[in-house]
């Protein structure tokens, strides 16, 4: 996709963090947006902020788990603006701790939020880009599916969160190929950010009632919490940063969008331990320190 001035784009998750970031790059790009989020009030601030900017906004609360929501965001596209360019699969919520003691309100909110709305996203969102295809011999689309470095690696006390990524990179490869084979007009990538200091570790503020935590979070939870909001917020690549670093992957055509290229050669050390049937191998091999000090405030949290 090369021409983003006077386009569609949509963005789940686009009131706050990579999705805010997303739609103020759009805006500066010339492009018409659609925010869906379910926050209203911080749906309402990036609302106002980009309209003040002389942006047009459909702005939709929008719960990515229901699918009946997410086609009422398609629908309401639609009628609003007549089509759509470019589709960002972003909202995402994370939890932690031990993978056994995740309940099965934690696999529930995760995998509907982090999984389940991108399939929806793509179920819905292809199929009308397509349509729009049909009517547009100059159409160009992209989709880009928001996963992480935790979908292509895994480290512990972050299970429920690894598996809802690695189904993510595994469902955008396989939509990269399927339009490849039906030689659609519409692009695809996997962005697979590092620790971006985003709204992410604060995510269960926004936890809805249906699989609120019925317990209290366990030690290896709290620890697991607290570690990631200090790895986010002192995270030296800021949202603003992914968002350009995303838009010139999508005009130079490119699937794979890493925000620390870095953090690769444990990706590589990963893959050789699965080629050469090597046990998986240590994720602190490089920061002992940093497992030494997991162990120990997890007993202390007991």
């Amino acid at each position: 996709m090369k021409n983003f001035k006077d386009k569609v784009a949509v963005i789940t998750g686009g009131a706050a963090g990579l999705g805010r970031e997303f739609a103020l790059t759009a805006h500066k790009l010339g492009m018409k947006l659609v925010l869906a989020d379910v926050q209203q009030d911080a749906l309402d601030a990036t609302t106002a902020e980009l309209e003040a900017q002389g942006a047009q906004v459909l702005a939709m609360i929008c719960d990515v788990r229901k699918t009946e929501q997410v086609q009422a965001l398609a629908d309401a596209t639609m009628a609003k603006f007549g089509a759509v360019h470019l589709v960002f699969n972003n909202a995402g919520v994370g939890s932690g701790g031990l993978v056994w003691e995740n309940t099965e309100a934690d696999w529930e909110w995760v995998l509907g939020v982090n999984l389940w709305g991108v399939i929806h996203g793509v179920r819905i969102f292809t199929k009308l880009m397509l349509e729009c295809a049909k009517t547009d011999p100059d159409y160009e689309g992209h989709i880009v599916n928001t996963a992480s470095m935790a979908g292509l690696l895994n480290a512990p006390t972050m299970g429920v969160y690894n598996v809802s990524k690695h189904a993510v990179v595994s469902l955008s490869e396989s939509l990269y190929h399927d339009l490849q084979l039906v030689e659609a007009p519409i692009g695809a990538s996997v962005l697979c950010p590092y620790f971006v200091p985003t709204g992410i570790s604060q995510s269960h503020r926004n936890r809805p009632a249906d699989v609120a935590m019925t317990t209290g979070a366990t030690a290896s939870q709290k620890v697991a919490q607290a570690m990631t909001m200090k790895a986010v917020e002192s995270g030296k690549v800021s949202a603003a940063d992914v968002s350009q670093i995303t838009f010139d992957a999508i005009r130079d055509g490119q699937f794979y969008i890493y925000s620390h290229p870095g953090a690769l050669a444990s990706v590589a050390d990963r893959m050789n331990e699965i080629i050469n049937q090597k046990n998986p191998g240590d994720p602190y091999k490089n920061t002992p320190q940093v497992r030494d000090m997991l162990r120990e405030k997890m007993k202390a949290a007991k």
